[in-house]
């Protein structure tokens, strides 16, 4: 199916903390199609020298497209990212991240070795001090300009096949708000005609690793 071979995508790519690193932005990794930015800790791409991961070609689902999107090549969530990078830092271990800086899911620590158990609360179950903190930096990811994500203003083809990149700032919170709106919107087939019939998040078994995920990262 093609929206759960997109979750799949969205996982191993890792960016799905956004879509589109700022480190990838440029219109060298967009012309090269390649987004494996170094890891600060050594330098290398992906953390290579470190064994966080690797620089490696995408691998793209091969299950045939559902009967609610009779098209090709005209949405670029289409085999996610390849319309935008055919190579991304592939993580070993309990690493993630675009560049494989971050830990997996339940992991921290300078190896991403330590377990860390997260609890999802209850709003209600939350003390007033709690609540405040929560809205506090909900507040503060307002005002926060995102430092390692930028969003797309234009399409791949818009930025001339990446030679002229078209991306924004964008803060932290809205962000996700962007994100939901990303992978659900509908798909535009050019002279203001759209195509309402798909969402590559909701209505079929996507649904819901996509929201464990979108959950999970924020």
């Amino acid at each position: 199916m093609l929206l759960a071979a997109l979750y799949c995508l969205l996982w191993t790519f890792q960016t799905s903390a956004g879509h589109f690193p700022r480190a990838c932005a440029s219109s060298k990794n967009l012309i090269e199609k390649e987004c494996c930015p170094p890891w600060g800790g050594d330098g290398s791409p992906c953390g290579q020298l470190s064994g966080r991961g690797s620089c490696q070609d995408i691998l793209l689902s091969k299950a045939p497209l559902g009967p609610q999107f009779p098209f090709t090549g005209v949405d670029e969530r289409e085999s996610w990212p390849s319309v935008f990078y055919n190579r991304t830092c592939q993580c070993f271990g309990n690493f993630m991240g675009f560049n494989c800086g971050s830990c997996m899911f339940g992991f921290q620590g300078p190896n991403c070795t330590e377990r860390r158990l997260l609890v999802r609360r209850n709003i209600f179950d939350l003390s007033v001090p709690e609540k405040n903190k929560f809205l506090a930096y909900l507040t503060l990811a307002k005002h926060t300009i995102s430092p390692d994500f930028v969003i797309p203003t234009g399409t791949y083809g818009q930025m001339n096949n990446g030679s002229t990149p078209m991306f924004s700032d964008i803060n932290i919170y809205d962000l996700f708000v962007w994100m939901h709106y990303y992978v659900s919107r509908d798909t535009l087939l050019g002279d203001s005609e759209v195509w309402r019939d798909i969402d590559f998040a909701h209505e079929a078994p996507g649904f819901l690793p996509w929201h464990r995920l979108f959950l999970l990262v924020l």
